[in-house]
């Protein structure tokens, strides 16, 4: 094919252009952006503009200021329960005060009210391919309710300055139908079922979500649904799927489309993806051993894993330099309920080896593991066997952050994102230049 002989012909000298001033001019300053910082992938650049989370490269995320650890103390406990209502946490990202228990079950309360899964979605559902992704399907799904976008209906109608009303009855809509989506996709994908599922209003958020799972032990189920959606509910502006909602409702698309669009960015294999490779990681390491490895079996595993030209996922971050907090408050809460579990003991294994075996190798700038790192371990011990599965989930708690930062930006009126970019001759005239100028 024509294009595809062009391309490939054109490719070494292009690579070569780029590979230079990728490593030999990395610091050259376009403007205030140095070379390395644009063709890294903006890497560190601070341009974006967000009071709902912030990450710290050596404590991790904080959400409205709170570490990870104080967010779990101070957020109010479903009755009987040691993981903090999930309504909670959103009071918390939208409000920016840590709320009361009665604040928290209001919250609750709303999605309730909300929580009606509308018949033409699950018909979309069920009209997709079956060996469809259930991101595909999660994405399409929330596609499908756009029709009901409260800002898209009353856009023409409003002043800018209410903007913020409309968008927060989209994000309470969005995320109060999430988990009921979420479990209709695992149900009709892996076992063929298509009831409509409904919405208890007498549970939370994460006893909803896990009645509707097909699990065993539903009641601590739904303690790790909570933890799980609270963890991973936000983490800054400027990760792919934050970023990606970011800038579809930067052009005034309405929540639907915008968390579309974040469903989409977080489907990819370095973002999202990387919970259930990380689980298969562990997987295989088990398999091969035949059980569980001694700490010189795993240290030689991982060497010849890395050996052969692929990373060990879960490891590694790009802004923390310590262990993810994220990652502790899922070890904390499996080793306090299932200690001996074989996957836990590995994962718990891998902690010790893994760190050791990247600082050897020097490549990773943080051999620290990541929030990835031991989340599907989790869902695998309640029965939650279908990696696919597992980014949906990570969807349905990264909504609650996305939202928030949202009806903020539509509050505050943050306008539509333009960067400018450049070319690469451009880069290369602008090098020149400078190294031409006298010392």
């Amino acid at each position: 094919m024509i294009l595809h002989e062009k391309i490939e012909a054109q490719l070494p000298d292009w690579r070569a252009r780029v590979h230079a001033l990728a490593k030999e001019h990395t610091d050259a300053v376009i403007d205030t952006v140095k070379v390395g910082e644009i063709i890294g992938g903006m890497r560190d650049i601070k341009s974006l503009w967000t009071d709902i989370s912030s990450v710290d490269p050596g404590e991790g995320i904080r959400l409205r200021g709170l570490t990870v650890n104080e967010t779990l103390k101070a957020l109010p406990k479903a009755r009987g329960s040691k993981t903090p209502l999930v309504g909670g946490l959103y009071y918390l990202l939208v409000i920016g005060e840590t709320p009361t228990k009665e604040q928290a079950l209001e919250v609750e309360a709303e999605w309730a009210k909300r929580a009606e899964l509308p018949d033409h979605v699950m018909k979309v559902l069920r009209a997709m391919p079956k060996d469809a992704h259930p991101m595909t399907l999660f994405s399409q799904a929330v596609l499908a309710m756009q029709n009901e976008s409260v800002f898209a209906k009353t856009y023409h109608e409003m002043k800018k300055d209410a903007y913020w009303e409309a968008a927060l009855e989209d994000s309470l809509n969005l995320t109060a139908r999430l988990p009921l989506i979420a479990a209709y996709i695992y149900r009709l994908k892996y076992f063929g079922e298509t009831k409509k599922l409904k919405y208890n209003p007498k549970l939370d958020y994460g006893a909803n979500f896990a009645r509707m799972m097909k699990v065993d032990d539903k009641k601590g189920y739904a303690e790790l649904a909570r933890l799980y959606f609270i963890i991973h509910s936000d983490h800054e502006s400027g990760n792919a799927s934050a970023h990606a909602m970011h800038l579809a409702g930067s052009t005034l698309s309405d929540a639907y489309y915008s968390f579309s669009a974040c469903l989409n960015a977080l489907a990819g294999p370095l973002h999202g993806l990387a919970n259930q490779e990380s689980l298969g990681w562990l997987l295989n390491a088990r398999k091969q051993f035949d059980g569980l490895p001694t700490r010189d079996e795993l240290y030689k595993y991982t060497w010849d894993h890395l050996n052969s030209g692929r990373v060990v996922p879960g490891y590694g971050h790009g802004v923390l330099r310590v262990i993810d907090p994220r990652f502790t408050a899922q070890l904390e809460f499996a080793k306090a309920r299932f200690p001996d579990f074989d996957l836990l003991r590995l994962a718990e294994m891998a902690l010790e080896v893994v760190p050791t075996v990247l600082k050897e190798q020097g490549k990773a700038k943080s051999p620290a593991p990541n929030v990835d790192a031991i989340s599907g371990t989790l869902q695998y011990f309640y029965g939650v066997r279908e990696f696919e599965i597992y980014t949906v989930l990570f969807g349905v708690g990264r909504a609650l952050g996305v939202t928030a930062n949202y009806i903020w930006a539509r509050a505050l009126g943050q306008p539509i994102e333009r960067p400018k970019s450049v070319t690469t001759a451009q880069m290369e005239d602008i090098v020149k230049q400078q190294q031409a100028q006298p010392a």
